[in-house]
């Protein structure tokens, strides 16, 4: 019962990070940190729950884009996203096989917690002295797919965060406009790295799962996002991100102060 109520928080959490700006990687591991830490498999699978949801929520948007090829417009936005996409895999794979990756240690996250907050405000700032501009450039496309790569490798940094105010910054300046560009790279995007470790994983013979367990925490983290994900995209249309930037910035400091060596 005890590890039935410590998956259902996890695909909570889950569920509640993995789109808002706040870094789904940090909180689980700082979740972890009290709960236990999970099967690589186990976290990758609750991610690809939330990522179900959020293709649900675009589905039309989706399947616009993909009936609406003959068109020029849309044709040059499949193909933003598209560059988008083969940047963050290109170089995502060439870092992989590499082997960087951070130490997954919450420190790390905090500062990166704590820092991203404050290059929120900074680009909230920034953005809104700029007109309003809906419209997606290839600078934005490419920066986006770089801002992917970044989040992929340092923790708590959040890849929804790094990418739709990396494209306000670079020109998108309409809040849900940068976020719809930021959401549709990121469920190709997630879906391979989602497949990429799975695969590898079986490959190694690594995976040793509760299977119900799992069953659970990707349904609740599917469904969590969805109300997540919804909210959010009702609730930029008139506020802006200042809100997340003060919880990270207070939660990194927090995790500082009470877990400096953690």
């Amino acid at each position: 019962m005890l590890d039935l109520i410590r998956v259902v928080l996890l695909g909570l959490i889950e569920g509640i990070t993995e789109f808002l700006p706040i870094s789904s990687t940090g909180h689980l591991l700082i979740a972890e940190h009290w709960l236990g830490a999970r099967s690589d498999t186990f976290n990758v699978v609750i991610q690809a729950g939330a990522i179900l949801a959020v293709t649900l929520l675009y589905r039309r948007r989706i399947f616009e884009l993909l009936t609406g090829l003959g068109r020029a417009e849309t044709r040059n936005y499949a193909l933003k996203l598209l560059v988008a996409f083969l940047i963050t895999a290109v170089l995502g794979f060439g870092v992989t096989r590499l082997g960087f990756k951070l130490p997954e240690r919450i420190t790390p996250v905090a500062w990166a917690l704590l820092l991203g907050g404050l290059w929120m405000m900074v680009a909230e700032y920034f953005a809104a002295r700029r007109s309003d501009n809906t419209r997606v450039s290839w600078g934005v496309a490419i920066l986006v797919g770089l801002a992917q790569v970044v989040a992929a490798i340092f923790p708590g940094t959040s890849r929804s965060a790094a990418t739709i105010f990396i494209a306000m910054l670079a020109g998108t300046s309409n809040r849900p406009a940068a976020t719809e560009f930021a959401f549709l790279v990121g469920i190709p995007t997630m879906f391979a790295a989602s497949g990429y470790e799975l695969l590898k994983q079986a490959k190694a013979g690594e995976v040793h799962e509760d299977w119900v367990a799992l069953t659970i925490a990707f349904v609740v983290s599917a469904i969590t996002a969805f109300v997540a994900v919804k909210w959010l995209l009702g609730y930029i249309r008139s506020h802006r991100f200042t809100a997340f930037a003060i919880y990270r910035i207070l939660l990194g400091a927090a995790l500082l102060l009470l877990m400096p060596n953690a």
